[in-house]
């Protein structure tokens, strides 16, 4: 029935994708034609909806809705949710609610706290909160609550430019097969990258970056309890999405932080760990997974130094056996004509790495290779770094600076890297031929070896 509605709701009509609303009512408009979108474009539902742990079949039906009351409501679950998703599959069914911040409005742990707990006492399974604030992944809540583990529903977090970027990658990819569902994403496409709408990338640091960048240039100690480093580490983790969404755009491919799954499952643990690290080093670091790249595109921010940097580690090649040649492998690969600020590192077996720039490595490659003659390179690096002066302790500016250089990086060099792979195995020889490989002659051969052995023996007990 096209009014029916789950039970637990009082009042709710079904997304529109052209919402009759006030001019005023940009966050209203956006849910709703989001949700129309979602309720009305396989593919788009499936990726979204995925990234909570609820697939999406064939045999799924996926209704949304707004302007939503519910049936079991308190003093203590204030406010309106924007918005309920319901899939239904089979017999089986899934809701959940929906609540969205767009431009500079953020989200409160007072209104999400309100929200679980109107989902607990309506038997939904989930919240999903949309803004403009990033998280690492939907399972990784921007906003910090109190008592999370008394609700029963799942908490879960899209920003408006992950939805965004999954909708241009279908696009791009081709991943939308009905054509009329393809000019529906495509319109939710222009909407959303319309200045108007109020979906943006994250734009600055916090306002206690400036002074942790002081501190540190000075030569002050920051320690891990600082409340002024806590901000700074998440605000980087914020970058760090919108990095990945900003590349995942250009390139049209999903690129995202290498976490491993405890640091994925833990949100709070990966905090910690890296501001464990900055209190060691004074850097702040990420590593970007990109599907197909020769490497991880490492970007590591020196604090300490007001530099910044982006680079690929390549394993040497294992079937050229002088540095000479394995360091010239890489050179050959890099075609850029402009080598300013790019850096070559030559990692040897536990000693560590030299340095070099790129153009001195181009006229006298004998300098790297001949650094160690007892040794060859395990590992060859390529790195962009800049340092931007003043505008690395600007709140925007540094946000700018760098989200320049990751794709200036991949741009000049990462993208023509090609990472070693062993040759593919020849037939020997002596085997050219089924013959040469049956079990007569592999007996032959056994006896052969036999005599060897038993020759090697003798002359070792007379040795």
């Amino acid at each position: 029935m096209p009014n029916e509605k789950p039970l637990f709701l009082v009042q709710g009509e079904r997304a529109r994708l052209f919402p009759v609303l006030s001019d005023s009512s940009k966050e209203g408009r956006a849910t709703s034609i989001f949700l129309a979108c979602l309720a009305n474009v396989d593919e788009f539902a499936d990726t979204l909806l995925s990234s909570v742990g609820r697939k999406i079949g064939k045999l799924s039906q996926v209704r949304t809705y707004t302007e939503v009351c519910f049936a079991k409501e308190s003093d203590d679950m204030r406010g309106r949710p924007d918005g309920l998703i319901e899939v239904k599959t089979g017999s089986a069914k899934w809701n959940a609610l929906v609540e969205a911040k767009i431009g500079n409005a953020e989200l409160s742990s007072e209104q999400i706290e309100s929200y679980l707990k109107i989902a607990k006492a309506n038997g939904i399974d989930a919240v999903i909160t949309i803004s403009n604030q990033f998280a690492s992944t939907p399972s990784h809540h921007p906003v910090e609550l109190r008592g999370r583990t008394k609700h029963a529903a799942g908490l879960y977090h899209w920003s408006w430019m992950h939805i965004l970027t999954e909708a241009d990658l279908l696009l791009t990819n081709n991943g939308v097969s009905d054509v009329d569902q393809r000019v529906i994403l495509n319109e939710l496409r222009r909407f959303l990258s319309h200045d108007s709408t109020g979906v943006k990338g994250f734009e600055r640091m916090p306002r206690a970056w400036p002074d942790l960048v002081r501190s540190l240039t000075t030569g002050q100690q920051i320690g891990p309890r600082s409340t002024e480093l806590h901000d700074v580490i998440d605000a980087w983790h914020q970058e760090v999405r919108d990095l990945g969404l900003i590349l995942s755009r250009q390139l049209g491919v999903g690129v995202s932080a290498r976490l491993s799954r405890d640091l994925a499952q833990n949100p709070d643990k990966r905090v910690k760990r890296d501001i464990d690290e900055f209190v060691k080093d004074q850097c702040l670091r990420t590593t970007l997974s990109i599907p197909e790249a020769a490497a991880n595109l490492d970007v590591t921010v020196d604090v300490r130094a007001k530099s910044m940097s982006a680079g690929m580690k390549l394993a040497a090649p294992a079937d050229k056996k002088g540095a000479l040649a394995r360091i010239s492998w890489l050179l050959r690969q890099i075609k850029t004509s402009d080598p300013c600020n790019i850096h070559i590192r030559v990692h040897w077996p536990h000693r560590g790495f030299n340095q070099y720039e790129l153009e001195a490595l181009r006229q006298d490659v004998d300098q790297a290779a001949k650094a160690y003659l007892d040794s060859v390179p395990s590992y060859l690096e390529v790195v962009l770094i800049r340092d931007t002066g003043s505008r690395f302790s600007q709140l925007k500016g540094f946000i700018e600076d760098i989200e320049a250089l990751v794709p200036d990086f991949y741009k000049i060099v990462g993208g023509d890297l090609r990472a070693w792979n062993p040759p593919a195995p020849q037939l020997r020889d002596d085997r050219l031929v089924s013959d040469d490989v049956s079990t007569e002659a592999i007996a032959e051969d056994a006896e052969e070896a036999v005599g060897q052995i038993s020759g090697e023996n003798y002359w070792k007990t007379k040795g």
